[in-house]
């Protein structure tokens, strides 16, 4: 089984675009929730991709479950990720200028599609989440983020995401040349708070 590549639009049309903003949703959520976000950010002057998973969920475990549980849905939710960059591309948009954002589920999906995938990306935030698996395989984050900006932002404690896996996750990307930001806010819950956005703007969509 896999999912099929389904990707909601909205803000400026892809092909008058010099940026866009990846936008991943959470398990549970839509395309559609994620790309309502957006109209809290900066990002007036962007294309906006969100890509819609099966049954609203890119895997089925707990991203720190054992990878194999979560296959084959990890493996085509990452290439879901991908096809939605390679669309920007093919539109004309440099690398450099595509952005995400991610929450939760789609946090911890965006943040492993980065980390195997690293390069001169405009930004990202990433809102309660981190690499995927039950151990950290450090053998498949390869690449250089050239001073890429990425916002971590988390509750602790988190019912999902242990602090200990965003905190390694920020190891990892700041080892692959990214500047990262990192907001650990105590007893907020399973959310996005005004702050991560006012965050995100300042940091990420300047």
């Amino acid at each position: 089984m896999s999912h099929i590549l389904n990707i909601k639009t909205a803000g400026i049309p892809l092909n008058q675009a010099e940026k866009a903003l990846i936008m991943i949703h959470g398990r549970g959520g839509s395309a559609q929730d994620i790309l309502s976000l957006s109209q809290h950010l900066n990002v007036k002057d962007y294309a906006l991709l969100a890509p819609q998973a099966l049954n609203h969920t890119w895997y089925p475990f707990s991203f720190i479950a054992p990878v194999e549980q979560n296959e084959p849905w990890l493996s085509s939710a990452l290439e879901m990720v991908d096809e939605t960059v390679k669309a920007a591309v093919k539109a004309g948009i440099q690398p450099e200028n595509i952005y995400f954002f991610g929450f939760s589920q789609g946090a911890c999906l965006t943040l492993e599609f980065l980390a195997r995938n690293a390069q001169k990306f405009g930004g990202a935030a990433a809102i309660i989440g981190g690499v995927i698996g039950d151990k950290i395989n450090r053998e498949n984050y390869k690449g250089d983020f050239a001073g890429t900006p990425i916002f971590l932002g988390t509750s602790n404690p988190d019912f999902h995401v242990p602090v200990e896996r965003v905190y390694a996750t920020a190891n990892i990307l700041r080892e692959m040349n990214a500047e990262v930001t990192e907001k650990v806010y105590a007893n907020f819950g399973h959310s996005i708070n005004e702050e991560e956005i006012e965050i995100a703007n300042s940091v990420i969509f300047k």
